[in-house]
């Protein structure tokens, strides 16, 4: 299919009132942290003037670094101060809300099973 024959007043409508996005913003990876994280955490904290976070944690990566960090256990995030982060935060807080409504142990499935596995031994 071609888009030269497609009508660009019909497809594009609404779009000169979207918000543009800066290009080291477009690309986030919001997951849950890992052993492997743990240098990068503590290298944030640090930034942050804050202690590491604990717990369950969720990391957004952009550009292949972590630049924010939230404890679901603490309710509390950990920022890079030398990039704008309060949006990432957000998506944090929005992440927690969706887990929080009966959702919140699907990503913890390891650490659960493995407590009733040693409960089992």
């Amino acid at each position: 299919m071609s888009f030269v024959l497609m009508d660009r007043t019909r497809h594009d409508r609404g779009m000169n009132r979207a918000s543009l996005i800066p290009a080291g913003e477009a690309t986030v990876v919001i997951r849950v942290a890992t052993p492997a994280d743990h240098d990068e955490l503590s290298h944030l904290a640090a930034l942050d003037s804050a202690p590491v976070v604990r717990g369950t944690v969720l990391v957004a990566q952009s550009d292949g670094r972590i630049r924010a960090a939230y404890s679901i256990e603490e309710d509390r995030a950990i920022a890079d101060p030398f990039v704008p982060t309060a949006g990432l935060v957000e998506l944090f807080h929005a992440r927690t809300a969706l887990l929080d409504g009966g959702r919140r142990a699907s990503i913890r499935p390891r650490r659960r099973w493995a407590r009733l596995a040693a409960v089992r031994s």
